[in-house]
């Protein structure tokens, strides 16, 4: 009998890891006569690491949600926005009618002072910024061909009276003549003729003494129209004041035959002074005399000077088509701040009223669309209390550059007026939430 014995065996226990999803291969059939060899395999399954991802399934869920977002968003929206106004309160306050304009400061009396007669400067007495009394020295001409003309004059005076001596002389004698023939004449010593000659002779002594006695008249003129260019050579100040302007200098010659040279400017008095303003003719119908204005210029741009109309000239100034007038604007100075030919830009107050019912000036502007516009009366856009717009007829009274003066109309105090329409760009920029809406330089 043989022993089949055999070296005994260790069993080590194996197992194997087959994913969940692998399939599990049974094992293969042994006949039952065959022994085992190696110990029984067991088999565990375990699950995967991680799930199949939810990613897609998310996003497709998204785009599905912002697809039908905007589609409901589109409906509600896709229709006419309403109309959106901009209001402002009627209220009550200060309003000052002015009119502006620009004008040129001058002395109140201003003397151009300039010579009568040609020649060359000598010697000046006066010059800018010089305190001059009435009377006084301001500049000399040479006066030396003046001085030679009127020794002509004289000599032509001496000459006159002169001839006119010998003239007087000759008719003397030849009365004497006539007187004579004329008595012997009835005893027949002369002829008549020698009568009627010495007539003539003495009627003809006569005449040349008148002749003579016209030409020392003339002379005599001549004369002191010399003596009188002589004088205009001393130019004298006409006016108290204060030198502005020198135009000469010493050595220079003066033309006085077609123009009047001008020497010197004299202002009268610089601690009063004048702005002549040029105001529109569309503005100078609120312009009265008495009228308070004020004005700044530009050496002193923070300080305000004040002044009264005291003249509204007439004469219209007409400039490339621009008509204006001519207003006279008195002002102290009496620090002398102010100096001529400074321009000033006034303002003049034409009415002015502290408590008057008023309205923004866009109110009377807004013209509602497509509603007729009458334009010989005044209407607003009032919001009645379901925000409907309706026209209200007014009076207006006085403006100034914000607001108008209501003087009748069922207007009230507190009532809102339409002074524009928001545009989409205006609503939209409401709906934005705090710190998001554009700047100035994006809109």
């Amino acid at each position: 009998m043989t022993d089949h014995r055999q070296d005994p065996a260790h069993h080590y226990p194996r197992t194997e890891i087959v994913p969940a999803h692998a399939p599990v291969t049974p094992a293969p059939h042994r006949p039952e006569s065959m022994p085992e060899e190696k110990a029984p395999t067991s088999i565990a399954v375990l699950p995967t690491g991680s799930k199949r991802s939810r990613l897609p399934w998310l996003i497709g869920t998204a785009i599905v949600l912002a697809i039908v977002g905007g589609g409901l968003w589109y409906w509600g929206t896709s229709g006419a926005p309403p109309v959106q106004y901009k209001t402002a309160v009627v209220d009550r306050g200060p309003i000052t009618a002015i009119v502006t304009a620009t004008g040129t400061i001058n002395p109140v009396v201003s003397v151009q002072v300039g010579s009568q007669v040609s020649g060359k400067v000598s010697r000046l007495f006066a010059d800018f910024n010089s305190q001059v009394v009435t009377g006084q020295v301001l500049a000399q001409i040479d006066q030396k061909p003046f001085k030679a003309r009127l020794s002509q004059a004289r000599a032509a005076v001496k000459s006159a009276k002169g001839n006119i001596g010998k003239a007087e002389v000759l008719a003397a004698q030849r009365k004497r003549e006539f007187d004579r023939m004329a008595a012997l004449r009835p005893q027949a010593y002369v002829s008549q003729a020698d009568v009627d000659l010495a007539d003539t002779n003495y009627r003809d002594a006569a005449a040349d003494v008148e002749v003579l006695q016209a030409q020392l008249d003339q002379a005599q003129a001549a004369l002191a129209s010399a003596e009188l260019d002589l004088g205009y050579t001393t130019i004298y100040s006409p006016v108290d004041g204060i030198v502005v302007s020198r135009n000469v200098d010493v050595g220079q010659t003066l033309a006085a035959a077609f123009q009047t040279p001008i020497l010197f400017v004299i202002a009268q008095d610089l601690t009063r002074m004048q702005v002549n303003a040029s105001v529109s003719e569309a503005d100078i119908g609120g312009v009265h005399e008495g009228t308070e204005a004020h004005f700044r210029v530009d050496a002193y741009p923070k300080q305000f000077f004040e002044g009264l109309v005291t003249q509204v000239r007439n004469a219209p100034i007409n400039i490339q088509n621009v008509v204006t007038y001519d207003v006279v604007i008195t002002v102290s100075n009496p620090d002398l701040k102010l100096k001529p030919g400074m321009t000033a830009n006034v303002t003049i107050v034409t009415a002015q009223k502290d408590d008057p019912l008023r309205v923004p000036n866009g109110a009377i502007r807004f013209r509602m669309p497509n509603v007729p516009i009458d334009r010989k009366a005044s209407r607003v856009w009032v919001l009645d209390q379901n925000n409907q717009p309706r026209q209200v007829e007014v009076t207006t009274g006085i403006a100034d550059s914000l607001s108008t003066e209501i003087v009748g109309s069922s207007l009230n105090r507190g009532d809102r007026v339409i002074i524009g329409i928001e545009s989409e760009e205006e609503q939209a920029q409401k709906k934005l939430p705090p710190g998001f809406q554009p700047g100035r330089g994006m809109r």
